[in-house]
């Protein structure tokens, strides 16, 4: 027993590379068993690593690198999408822009502009190929990376874009423990997303650029609470054209700016958003064409219009709609709860006393929060930045999400792909449940697991 006690960091770091190999190497995501038994494993030696005080921060920093390394040379097994970042890379590198064309329509054509053409239009299947790309110009620059250095390889483009996503989790790690510091917590609680099994599976696994996106974003944050806002507007541009969701949190800024002289407040407060649109439209100059608004907007629109995935408040709706309309309503409610959004980030941005550093990321994370409850489409990934977001404020439910995730994915477990809701009402009842009793608990004393 004494052993065990001495050695018990030892023997989790163990048990837990052992299955993130067979995660990486073995699995397929139609084995839901399988995968449920390996993420609980993995998340309970995640959780006790976490509650092992003698682990230096250099240590677990260590392991963390080592964990996606296992990754380096595995096909992601629960995503398709980096079929198209390979697709899109290499049309980039190829002299076309990728924000134009349908891979499908080259396929039907028999015309194969790129390396491998017919293989990654199989691979990220039908339904992604035939809509245009909506990743932004900085996510298409890791694309054509890939593309620039391994074009002729579906493997060794995969193994650069994850090399790519390690070294965006590095610098999360190194700049999320800095404001850490500058705001008196302890910056190894950067590791509960660091070492979190849903980030080292989903994104450093599965290719999905969130750590890109993040680490600009908590670059730009930590420059903000330095008072340096002008960088501060560069670097939530550059995350903005990884990922478009930072865009959100635009008017949650606006009791930080004006909290001492509403005057200049204002004034720099516009400054920034100035900064931030024009970077942004700057770095997607080089793509612009009249085609583009027109394709990227109609991509962009099928996610409130078209797709439904593991949706909580948006489910409900959808049941009322059947029972009162006889048939689908997403193509109002999908418009309407957008808007919802936008109501409650304008009463978050003018109501609570955002006045704080801390109390602005967590305005950021519970904004953010109302959004992926109400959306109509919730991949699991999404769940990145509020785990991220989480590690500076006292709330801990999007780890927990995290955990609970896993049930979406009961969907693959069927040829064709097929949601039982009873999966995600036990995901949404797990979740809801334990922010409910945060909600409840934070008023009296500050949580900690």
């Amino acid at each position: 027993m004494d052993f065990l006690n001495k050695n018990k960091g030892t023997l989790l770091i163990i048990l837990s590379t052992f299955l993130y190999f067979f995660f990486a190497y073995f699995l397929e995501r139609t084995q839901f068993n399988t995968l449920l038994i390996n993420w609980f494993f993995l998340f309970g030696c995640f959780y006790l690593l976490m509650k092992t005080e003698q682990l230096s921060f250099k240590y677990l920093a260590g392991i963390a690198i080592i964990f996606r390394l296992i990754f380096l040379f595995a096909t992601p097994n629960l995503s398709q999408d980096f079929y198209r970042f390979i697709w899109d890379g290499r049309m980039l590198f190829n002299g076309f822009n990728p924000y134009l064309y349908l891979p499908e329509t080259f396929i039907q054509q028999r015309n194969f502009p790129i390396p491998e053409a017919q293989e990654l239009y199989y691979g990220m299947g039908e339904l992604n190929g035939s809509h245009y790309t909506n990743y932004p110009p900085l996510n298409q620059l890791s694309f054509f990376i890939a593309a620039l250095f391994t074009g002729k390889s579906i493997f060794w483009s995969a193994v650069v874009l994850r090399l790519q996503i390690i070294i965006a989790d590095i610098g999360i790690l190194y700049f999320g423990s800095k404001l850490l510091k500058n705001l008196n917590l302890n910056p190894k609680k950067i590791f509960w997303y660091i070492l979190n099994p849903f980030v080292i599976i989903e994104l450093t696994g599965n290719l999905h650029f969130e750590p890109v996106m993040l680490f600009f974003l908590i670059w730009s944050l930590y420059k903000l609470q330095q008072q340096k806002w002008i960088f501060a507007g560069i670097l939530l541009a550059c995350s903005v054209t990884v990922k478009l969701i930072p865009l959100l949190f635009l008017p949650l800024f606006f009791q930080w700016f004006v909290k001492e002289n509403k005057i200049k407040g204002i004034q720099k407060l516009f400054g920034f958003y100035a900064i931030v649109i024009t970077t942004s439209l700057l770095l997607f100059l080089p793509f612009y064409s009249l085609e583009l608004i027109e394709n990227y907007m109609n991509s962009v629109g099928l996610w409130f219009k078209n797709f439904e995935f593991n949706a909580s408040i948006y489910y409900i709706f959808r049941e009322i709609g059947y029972l009162f309309r006889g048939y689908n309503e997403i193509a109002f409610i999908g418009k309407a709860l957008p808007i919802l959004t936008i109501l409650f980030l304008i009463y978050l941005s003018l109501f609570r006393r955002n006045n704080s550093f801390k109390s602005i990321i967590t305005a950021l994370l519970f904004g953010l929060s109302f959004y992926y409850f109400t959306t109509t489409t919730m991949h699991p990934w999404y769940l990145a930045t509020l785990i991220l977001l989480s590690v500076f404020t006292k709330y801990r439910f999007p780890i927990v999400w995290s955990l609970a995730v896993i049930l979406s994915y009961q969907a693959y477990a069927n040829i064709p792909w097929k949601e039982n809701l009873w999966f995600v009402a036990i995901e949404y009842s797990i979740v809801y449940g334990f922010l409910i009793w945060e909600l409840k608990s934070t008023s009296q004393r500050s949580i900690k697991i």
